[in-house]
């Protein structure tokens, strides 16, 4: 489901889907109608016109226009999705609508709102993100976070507003203002974006579970609703945790930050926020000498061989995939330890159920919490919540420390 939202569908066709998963586009038909009601197609077609609908609401694009950058194949294939879906005509459900404006980078914004779960404790993912704010391509402020995109059609921004909502059980709506150079981008863009927010976690679930344990009770009554940090590219994710090896959360920032200098790609024109700069992909790094890279040469070459597996795709960061099996492929590739392929599973391919028992920050936390524990042994009864349990001993740390994670 999470491939069909980025779109795969749309540029791949279902047998591109099947191939990503490893079944026949016959078999995939029959897995997803008997889980969901529906096929590939037909779901495709569901979030062509969610798509579609928010275009129609949300900017000032002539309905042609918007039923190409959704996806649809013909404006008579729109209209009928659209009365179908909705009950109404796209003419309709515009007016009155908001239009959208062209930024001062040339990109046309759009505006949405993303639904989270309540409680979100959006505070708490903002101090996480800011502390590891790459320059150039992200940026932070007042209750407020912004990102560079590499997306399948051009590059893209987003800005998003990241206030606490605390009231459980609830749903609370994320403001989102998107840059686009081509709107066909708009649903991998708004998927990569909920993956970040940690979007489709059932916060109350977890911090029944976790606020169940004596130690971490205090630490759940203090964020409820605390997310585990996704991102928008696994492959940045990846790199970003060999580059924060054994280094400070300000070094790691710093050793990016001359990496996006020398080998990001640059916007056409910098945001308003201060964006300049895509991070470097994969192909990209591969190619870099790593003699030329301003870290320990050990650490360069593992960065260099990780960019190059992915790049030639023996290692994919893709949600579809077994967590275990990704595991282990990384951890055949030099220089890739326990610890950094189990922070790239927690934030690339949001795995819920990853602790970092050697990492200094887990360690620290921990003894402030319960002095003498072990935290692999006492991991095992935050199972199978983990990595939120990771978050809140990281979180629980005084104000200003960095040493917890890339």
């Amino acid at each position: 489901m999470r491939l069909i939202a980025d779109g795969t569908v749309d540029r791949e066709g279902v047998p591109g889907l099947a191939q990503r998963l490893g079944y026949t586009p016959r078999h995939l038909g029959r897995v997803l109608t008997s889980q969901f009601g529906a096929g590939p197609l037909a779901l495709a077609r569901a979030r062509r016109a969610q798509t579609a609908r928010v275009l129609v609401e949300t900017t000032d694009l002539g309905l042609a226009d918007i039923a190409f950058a959704a996806g649809f194949s013909s404006v008579r294939q729109f209209n009928e999705t659209f009365a179908e879906v909705y009950a109404t005509a796209p003419s309709q459900l515009r007016r009155g609508r908001a239009q959208a404006s062209t930024s001062s980078s040339g990109m046309l914004e759009v505006h949405h709102r993303l639904a989270v779960r309540t409680p979100f404790a959006g505070r708490a993912l903002l101090d996480f993100l800011a502390a590891r704010a790459v320059p150039g391509v992200e940026a932070t402020g007042p209750g407020w976070y912004a990102r560079t995109l590499d997306l399948p059609h051009g590059p893209g921004t987003v800005r998003l507003e990241l206030v606490d909502h605390l009231e459980a059980g609830s749903v609370a709506q994320v403001e989102a203002r998107f840059g686009f150079t081509d709107l066909r981008d708009l649903s991998a863009a708004v998927e990569r974006v909920r993956r970040l927010l940690d979007a489709d976690c059932d916060p109350v679930a977890v911090d029944d579970e976790l606020g169940a344990d004596p130690r971490l009770a205090p630490l759940v009554r203090r964020r409820p609703g605390l997310r585990v940090p996704g991102h928008v590219s696994g492959t940045e994710v990846a790199v970003r945790a060999v580059l924060g090896q054994q280094v400070t959360v300000a070094a790691a920032r710093t050793l990016a930050g001359r990496l996006v200098s020398a080998w990001g790609q640059p916007l056409t024109e910098p945001t308003q926020d201060g964006l300049t700069h895509l991070f470097p992909n994969s192909e990209v790094l591969a190619a870099s000498d790593p003699d030329h890279l301003a870290m320990p040469r050990s650490r360069a070459a593992a960065l260099v061989g990780l960019a190059a597996a992915l790049a030639a795709g023996r290692v994919r960061l893709d949600h579809a995939l077994d967590r275990d099996e990704v595991r282990a492929r990384l951890l055949e590739l030099r220089g890739i330890g326990p610890w950094t392929a189990d922070y790239i599973l927690m934030r690339a391919l949001a795995h819920p159920d990853v602790l970092l028992p050697t990492d200094v920050g887990t360690r620290h936390a921990l003894a402030l919490i319960d002095s003498g524990a072990d935290a692999a042994v006492v991991g095992q009864d935050w199972r199978p919540w983990r990595s939120y349990a990771q978050l809140h001993l990281w979180q629980s740390l005084n104000e200003g420390d960095t040493s917890c994670g890339p």
